[in-house]
Order: structure tokens, then sequence, then C-alpha cells
């Protein structure tokens, strides 16, 4: 994945939460110089992964598959027994329309996606198998509170404002419905949240097909913002 993808992307998720009146913490806006001044006061920052996630999935076809996210707040490891700083994690992801990320499940994350602004926001579930694979038999979720019984690949579609609540294994992709949306530079974007248990990305996700969680990135201009999974060392 370019460099220019991931500043490009960034800039444009800033400009669409702005529209939508959702408001980022100050070190959203921190560059890459910035950064590389920090010392142990954000250590927090660093250990929990939060800040700006954008990612290809290794597939070199980001308009289709990828995602550009941040990432508000979040527990991580602090001991092996499973013990975490926070037992919550919250997240703003950009919804152009069609891009979603694979389809995936969680081993132990409890998550509800909910449509925080813009359009439409369209969601594929099934059950999965024990062995990580999209059952055939129905289930059920709970939308807004709601539990609703579902056959296999079924889509949902969430309204700003509502919500559906993912137990693990259940698998899921979601993506902004086409032609809905708030328009920016020709392009019609929702803004999707995730309010869930801790999000460790290295451990629980499983993903259908083989995917890289984190993007190998070709420089091909500077960096302007430190993705969640670069940053550097304290000073």
């Amino acid at each position: 994945m370019k460099r220019s993808q991931i500043n490009n992307s960034i800039e444009t998720a800033i400009d669409v939460f702005e529209k939508l009146g959702l408001n980022l913490p100050p070190f959203a806006f921190w560059t890459a110089d910035e950064w590389d001044k920090k010392g142990k006061e954000v250590d927090e920052i660093r250990k929990a992964g939060i800040g700006w996630d954008v990612t290809d999935f290794g597939q070199n076809n980001f308009e289709l598959i990828g995602r550009t996210l941040f990432t508000l707040r979040n527990g991580y490891r602090l001991d092996e027994d499973g013990n975490f700083t926070k037992v919550y994690a919250e997240k703003f992801i950009l919804d152009p329309p069609n891009q979603h990320a694979p389809l995936h499940f969680h081993y132990s994350k409890m998550e509800d996606i909910i449509n925080r602004a813009g359009g439409n926001i369209l969601i594929k579930l099934y059950k999965g198998t024990p062995d990580g694979k999209c059952s055939d038999e129905n289930f059920t979720v709970q939308i807004d509170g709601e539990t609703r019984e579902l056959k296999p690949g079924s889509i949902v579609r969430l309204e700003p404002g509502q919500s559906v609540c993912l137990a693990p294994y259940i698998i899921h992709s979601f993506y902004g419905e086409e032609g809905t949306g708030i328009e920016v530079d020709g392009v019609k974007y929702t803004v999707s949240g995730e309010v869930s248990s801790v999000c460790d990305d290295w451990n629980d996700n499983c993903f259908l097909d083989p995917m890289e969680r984190f993007p190998v990135v070709e420089e091909d201009e500077p960096r302007k913002y430190y993705l969640c999974n670069e940053y550097p060392e304290a000073k």
C-alpha cells in the first residue's frame, strides 16, 4: 500500500468527521515530526494502539478491500493471564461506498457496530462454526436491543443512529451503501462507530481468507501521520 494512499485517506477522514460533527482528540492531528519528539508520557497511546489505522489487508485493492479508522480508546494486555488495563474500546470508521473489510470474526471481542452519521451501512452476517467457517444455520443478533433471527449471509441495513450487537464468532463485513452519505470530493461517505470489549488486533482476528491485518507500506511520499502500528519509541 502506498504512503500517499494512507496520507490521503487520513485527510479525507478528518474532513468527513469534521463535516459530520464527530470530534477527534488532539493527538489525531499530531504530525510525524511532532510524534518524533514525544516521550513516555504518551506510552498509553503506543501500548493500546490507539490512533490512525489504514490498511488494505495486504490485498493491494484498497478501494474495494480496506479500512480507514481512528481508535479513540482501547485497553492492552497487562499479563499472560489475560488481564487488561481497560475492558473497552471505541472507534470511528470511515465508510466509502462498497469499501469493506474482509469477512472475519473475533474469538472473544463483543462489539456494537453503530451508524454514527451520514448515509446507510450494509452489514453482511453469518454465524461462524468452531473451525472458522460460515455456518448454514440461522442465528440471532440484537439490532437496537431487539433480537432478530437471520438467515446465513443476510444483509442488514443500519440507518444513522442504529446499531447491531455482534457476539464472538459472528462473521461480518460492512460498508457504506452506495448513493447515501455526505459528499466530499464527489464521493458519499458514512461513518460507523464501534464500541466493544478490548480490541486485540494481534490475537483476536480470524479472517476467512488469508489476510494481513496491517499493510506493507511503499514510501512514495513523506509520512504525514503515524499509523497505530508505527509509533516511534519514546525519546
